[in-house]
């Protein structure tokens, strides 16, 4: 009966559509025919192919079945009634709960028609349900929200962190080789600081962040993340307990947990599910109270992005395909930690990794392992540098080498030298623009020719935090300050210039990052200025004849798109 409600129920709907003008006939006997295909509402399909306005849905699907709407856009989460249903149903059926009257319970649900969700909670609740339509985008972000809201903040007490997923996650240290260790058990006297230290480490998965901070101070501790990166205070537990977090993590990186006086490093391997494992470098810092230990995320599916999530315009994708394309060259990628690097890196190696290609890297640390290609840590205290892993793979036939960054001459001179001589390169460097790249490289005494003839391509990159899809709006911004800030007249004239707002689902009004970029090409005549010892200031003059956008013009660029403010792009660019 259910099935046949909700097939009478997409048609009463289609054809409330097609009555409004909303749909042509056709073009609802397609939606539906597609809907029931895929295994979806009418209202779903027609959202999620973004052929109908979810609001609109809505109203239709309101008028159509004689039920209020609501709009959830000045719904705040606090007011939901806590405990009113399980968390479970509500991700299961993606309702979510409004107001309690007495026996009467009001939800938020995208389809009325829905019976077998209502009545499933009318069972397990026991009260009186009344559907209210909503807008069902709205729904699915603010149903995450109050999930997640219900369990247990940071920080809280150590003795309700009692959730059995927390006890029963994996936990495997990882070697400096890259050996695993064995599964890290937990005492009984420590189940409460580990069910914290694993809650801590997931949040921040969750969170999308980057690092996590434990730091000791005189009379407090504190745990930050770094999301989108900006750092923000997320728990404050007893200090009396820091000796104990730090044994944990320590325990949990197979770590000497005797040894307070000297810096470690280590490695954790936590199992999310049977296909997804996130990995965590960790390194403690002793310091006046205590030792200080960040974790790094290193997150396997951030290599795994593709090319078009990482922010290239297309002119700037197209030159990086390109020099991917070629046999041989080097490709430098430059900016400062925590700028993108890896992942650009990476996302090229992927691009590249083929059954008819041998690739080796050098890497310091190996932070991704990725299959069917052949990577190496390098280790200084065995004498395995750089230079050393470089040298080692030019006698195993590589087609294509990366290093995982020049520091030094002698790593330079190699890493050219197999440029010239049939083989990709890609590496990175610190440095602030691709033309100091250049000069950066002579100054480090490569001959001005063989930087010439060798370099193909240079990426300066920095990121930026989006601005929040849901909470964004228009930034009212003079003609003078556009202009000063780096705008052109034809870009004034068409941006759209937004600015933060905040709402449940972002931080602050940003939510997510995207790559800000400088592609340069050595062109014959950027080549001519190098072999002449022209300066960085040169070099640039020459790239902005060329057409190529410094990072200031790409993040504009982003701005007039609305995609990021000007305010963030203050942050991460100069003028």
């Amino acid at each position: 009966m259910a099935a046949t409600m909700q097939k009478i129920s997409l048609n009463s709907l289609a054809r409330r559509l097609v009555k409004e003008g909303i749909l042509s006939e056709e073009k609802a006997i397609d939606a539906m025919a597609a809907a029931q295909q895929e295994k979806v509402t009418l209202g779903s399909y027609l959202v999620g192919k973004e052929l109908v306005d979810g609001m609109i849905i809505a109203q239709a699907a309101a008028d159509e079945f004689g039920c209020p709407l609501f709009d959830l856009s000045t719904f705040n989460l606090e007011h939901a009634p806590k405990d009113a249903i399980d968390t479970k149903l509500l991700s299961k059926h993606k309702v979510l709960p409004l107001v309690r009257r007495g026996k009467k319970l009001f939800i938020g649900i995208a389809d009325p028609t829905n019976l077998r969700a209502l009545d499933e909670i009318k069972f397990h609740t026991n009260l009186n349900v009344e559907p209210i339509v909503v807008e069902e985008r709205a729904l699915s972000e603010l149903v995450h929200g109050f999930v997640e809201a219900q369990e247990e903040p940071l920080g809280g007490g150590f003795g309700d962190l009692d959730d059995d997923s927390l006890d029963a996650l994996e936990v495997e240290a990882v070697d400096q080789d890259g050996d695993k260790g064995g599964e890290v058990t937990p005492d009984g006297d420590d189940a409460p600081v580990v069910r914290f230290v694993n809650k801590v480490l997931l949040d921040a998965i969750r969170g999308g962040s980057s690092d996590i901070h434990f730091e000791p101070y005189e009379k407090t501790y504190r745990v930050r993340f770094r999301t989108d990166g900006i750092l923000h205070e997320v728990a404050k537990p007893p200090k009396a307990i820091s000796g104990q977090l730090a044994a944990r993590l320590k325990i949990m990186s197979e770590m000497d947990i005797s040894e307070r006086r000297v810096p470690q490093d280590g490695r954790i391997k936590m199992k999310l599910s049977k296909n997804r494992a996130i990995d965590f470098r960790v390194n403690t810092l002793p310091t006046l109270w205590g030792e200080k230990i960040v974790l790094r995320i290193l997150d396997p599916s951030s290599a795994q992005m593709g090319i078009d999530a990482l922010g290239y315009e297309p002119e700037q994708k197209d030159m990086y395909m390109h020099a991917l394309s070629q046999p041989q060259g080097m490709i430098l990628v430059t900016g400062p930690t925590g700028s993108g690097k890896t992942v650009s890196l990476y996302t090229g190696l992927n691009i590249l990794n083929t059954p008819e290609t041998n690739i080796s890297t050098a890497e310091d640390p190996v932070e991704i392992n990725l299959e069917g290609i052949n990577q190496v840590a390098v280790n200084a205290r065995v004498g395995l540098d750089f230079a050393t892993a470089l040298r080692s793979f030019l006698r195993q036939d590589p087609d294509i080498v990366m290093v995982g960054e020049i520091r030094d001459l002698e790593t330079a001179e190699i890493a050219i030298k197999a440029a010239q001589t049939g083989h990709l390169v890609l590496s990175t460097l610190h440095t602030n623009s691709a033309a100091e790249t250049l000069t950066r490289l002579r100054n480090m005494g490569v001959p001005s020719f063989n930087i010439a003839t060798s370099v193909s391509l240079i990426i300066a990159q920095r990121l930026a935090r989006r601005l929040c899809a849901e909470c964004t709006v228009p930034a009212e911004l003079p003609h003078e300050v556009m202009l000063e800030a780096g705008f052109s007249e034809e870009q004034i004239a068409t941006a759209t210039i937004n600015k933060p707002v905040g709402c449940a689902r972002c931080n602050k009004g940003y939510k997510g990052r995207t790559g800000i970029y400088e592609v340069v090409r050595i062109t014959p005549e950027i080549a001519q200025i190098i072999m002449e010892d022209g300066n960085s200031l040169e070099i640039a003059a020459q790239q902005r004849k060329h057409g190529f956008n410094s990072l200031r013009q790409s993040a504009l660029i982003k701005c007039a798109q609305g995609l990021v403010s000007l305010e963030e792009v203050n942050r991460v660019t100069k003028d």
